[in-house]
């Protein structure tokens, strides 16, 4: 049988997305020519495919059992292909989506975008939001190069890669009338405190952290962004429990004092991830090298050599 393989890329597109109107934006089509293009998938495969529903549409039973082969053989041939290009970051002129969460925002993406003023300065970098559905960010279908923050239970067509690994420490003004050189567990419960309550993992990994070391916290106010706390720590006698690459960040400001928490929170990875269609392009292979580089720079190595997994490996837990 003769198969029209300029429809086997669509296919894989729209079990992406579950969507005629994002796959057809996605490939540049109108939703007339990619709805034409399903019609023909269909007759070819003498499947439905799809069967829509109230907020999308449906894989057919036939369309998932495609779906793992038809991903392997297009990335297969991406790999010959995007293989055989060169890639000269001096000289490129390049866009890259990237999610990272408020942690990696903060305290990795400013030095990313300097070494790629120094390195690409023609590669332009936009952030989108890294919220609580990897599928929003973009990366799970391909368009977003890559989400960088808490990547767990992620699905099989990303590769996740560890490339940091991070503390938690405290944050208190530095003329604290109570609190001098060192934090006690007792001080630490009697304070007010401020949290930050950023979407996806990190915030959780927090909360547990306290949780097993039975560690209370009175909280006074909650922020969505780490960008806010210096001030509000800075006019009170407040205390913000945060990573320590944070805290860092933090301690250049005369204002206030870093101190070891009081008790043990353990740590938690900074996660690399992206979709198994990007594993040979050398452009998207140089961005992801530069930017385990620049987080191993930042003074908190991963734990071991970091490590790559696809969606089903081993979970690794703070």
């Amino acid at each position: 049988m003769r198969y029209d393989l300029n429809l086997l890329p669509i296919l894989a597109v729209l079990m992406e997305e579950r969507s005629v109107t994002r796959a057809a934006q996605r490939l540049g089509m109108t939703q007339a020519a990619l709805s034409n293009a399903l019609a023909r998938l269909r007759a070819l495969l003498q499947d439905p495919l799809f069967i829509r529903e109230r907020y999308g549409m449906r894989p057919t039973a036939k369309a998932e059992q495609l779906a793992p082969a038809l991903a392997a053989a297009l990335a297969t041939i991406d790999a010959v292909v995007l293989g055989q290009q060169d890639f000269d970051p001096a000289r490129a002129d390049q866009a890259f989506v990237i999610a990272p969460n408020s942690y990696v925002e903060f305290v990795l993406v400013p030095a990313l975008v300097a070494r790629l003023g120094v390195l690409a300065p023609g590669i332009r970098l936009r952030t989108v939001p890294f919220g609580t559905d990897l599928a929003d960010t973009g990366v799970v279908s391909g368009s977003t190069a890559l989400v960088l923050g808490r990547v767990d239970e992620a699905p099989d067509n990303l590769v996740v890669q560890t490339v940091a690994d991070d503390g938690l420490a405290c944050v208190l003004r530095a003329d604290h009338p109570a609190v001098g050189a060192r934090l006690g567990k007792a001080q630490y419960e009697r304070l007010k405190h401020v949290n930050v309550l950023p979407p996806g993992r990190l915030r959780a990994g927090l909360f547990q952290a306290l949780a097993r070391q039975g560690l209370a916290r009175d909280v006074a106010v909650s922020v969505t962004h780490f960008a806010a706390v210096a001030e509000i720590v800075a006019a009170t006698d407040y205390c913000a429990t945060l990573p320590r690459l944070i805290c860092d960040r933090l301690a250049a400001d005369a204002r206030l004092k870093v101190l070891s928490a009081p008790v043990d929170l353990g740590r938690f990875p900074m996660h690399m991830a992206w979709h198994v269609r990007h594993r040979q392009d050398p452009a998207h292979r140089w961005l992801r090298t530069l930017v385990a580089e620049v987080a191993a720079s930042l003074g908190a190595p991963a734990a071991a050599a970091p490590g790559v997994r696809s969606g089903r490996a081993r979970r690794l837990r703070a």
